[in-house]
């Protein structure tokens, strides 16, 4: 795959905006400062060595986390001080680490609960649902779009990683977010379906969606990214283009000589 242009020129609107963004645990600050904008269409992943704040930022942004002072704009709307579900109906999607999937639901059964929330509906499950519905249509869509269709009837224990990673894709592209946070989104995949997850995502980002990415695998944020973040000890240490931040000294300086 050839690497994603990393021109910014012409982009679209801003649809991300985090201005000042700083939080921390009592007397621990672990963001500071942070300011990042994000534009319609746009792929920026975020990297930095263990503890630079990356999981941390993202979960303010998402609304897990309260911040000690700055501001998250959505798509022009404040949205500081929202609940995640809330974000979420106003156009952000986001994915986490560790497996946020029910276990022994079935595949289409797990989309399908995140679509009834996104549209106001009940959180149970009807027994037989209509195919017309449009909690019914948009599970059926997110499952085309991730490839897992014809395992909608399968537990979510029966899965691979990788087919649990697509899942947890399904689940966010239900609401149909203008922006999705991606949390090491190839974490514990394995070598033979990284690939396959990294075109997913890559193919989710052609849809005009703006893709905010945490990643630790290097050759896959070069590959994919229009822009690099770079934090350090809670600091945005530089933001540019993948040549002009992997060509970026204080970079080098800052992972201490290796990114992982």
């Amino acid at each position: 795959m050839a690497a994603a242009s990393s021109e910014t020129d012409g982009a679209g609107d801003i649809v991300l905006d985090v201005t000042g963004l700083s939080w921390g645990v009592g007397g621990l600050v672990i963001l500071e400062g942070i300011d990042l904008e994000v534009r319609a269409g746009e792929f920026i992943s975020i990297i930095g060595p263990n503890g630079a704040g990356k999981t941390s930022l993202i979960n303010v942004i998402s609304g897990v986390h309260k911040p000690r002072s700055g501001t998250v704009e959505l798509l022009g709307e404040d949205v500081t001080g929202l609940r995640p579900a809330d974000r979420t109906r106003l156009g952000l999607g986001r994915t986490f680490q560790t497996s946020s999937l029910f276990p022994g639901l079935t595949v289409e059964e797990n989309v399908r609960l995140a679509a009834q929330a996104d549209l106001g509906g009940s959180l149970k499950l009807l027994t037989v649902p209509g195919p017309h519905d449009d909690a019914q249509l948009r599970t059926s869509d997110a499952l085309e779009k991730v490839g897992l269709i014809d395992r909608k009837a399968d537990l979510v224990g029966e899965l691979s990683h990788g087919d649990k990673r697509k899942l947890e894709l399904a689940v966010v592209l239900s609401a149909d977010p203008a922006v999705l946070l991606l949390d090491e989104p190839t974490a514990g995949v394995s070598v033979e379906e990284t690939r396959p997850l990294v075109d997913l995502i890559q193919s989710v980002h052609e849809t005009g969606k703006a893709i905010v990415m945490v990643e630790h695998r290097m050759e896959f944020v070069v590959d994919v990214s229009q822009r690099i973040a770079v934090m350090h000890e809670g600091r945005l240490l530089t933001v540019g283009s993948p040549d002009d931040v992997m060509g970026d000294q204080r970079v080098r300086e800052a992972y201490l000589g290796g990114v992982h």
